[in-house]
């Protein structure tokens, strides 16, 4: 089964409160729901793979200003059929920044996130399910903007909350201020 791998992740994930075992619950449910949840043409929504993305020293995180969205956010995007998310999430780093050498620091989930997207280009609003991993860069210098981004800036905990308005960045923020 082919769903295997994000079902085991989302069953050992450790949910900090009520609203992380809410989001947990939401996505183990949508990814038993359809077979086609790595897809991004499922319309109802689909799974994405997101990177919380730190640097060597552990002390900054490389945000993006995304542009479809206008926001401050963490770099990730669609799994495009593979259902391997860890994988997705280091690939869209990579893409977004045009680093290199970005590993995980944990196989296990780092977040979860379900957000509606506007309808954008003929495509209607739908759902991200989105999985989020702690990563980490080999180096701070060298990133490239995509297409995707307006820009990149590595940041702080404090610069990434001034930064963004998005509560799930912020959220991201206090569990990387505060792990285990």
């Amino acid at each position: 089964m082919h769903r295997r791998d994000i079902l085991e992740k989302l069953t050992a994930y450790q949910p900090r409160d009520k609203r992380d075992a809410t989001q947990r619950d939401r996505i183990a449910s949508f990814v038993n729901a359809h077979t086609d949840c790595f897809e991004r043409d499922l319309i109802v929504g689909h799974i994405t793979g997101s990177a919380w993305l730190i640097n060597r020293t552990g002390d900054r995180v490389l945000l993006t200003h995304h542009k479809k969205l206008d926001m401050w956010l963490q770099l990730g995007g669609h799994a495009d059929g593979d259902p391997d998310v860890l994988r997705v999430a280091i690939r869209e780093a990579q893409e977004e920044s045009g680093l290199e050498g970005i590993i995980p620091m944990s196989t296990t989930i780092f977040d979860l996130d379900v957000h509606r997207i506007p309808d954008h280009n003929n495509t209607p609003t739908h759902e991200h399910h989105d999985i989020r991993f702690l990563l980490q860069a080999n180096t701070d210098t060298g990133y490239q903007i995509s297409d995707e981004s307006h820009e990149l800036k590595w940041c702080t905990p404090d610069q990434a909350l001034k930064l963004s308005t998005d509560q799930s960045v912020r959220r991201m923020v206090h569990k990387w201020q505060h792990q285990p």
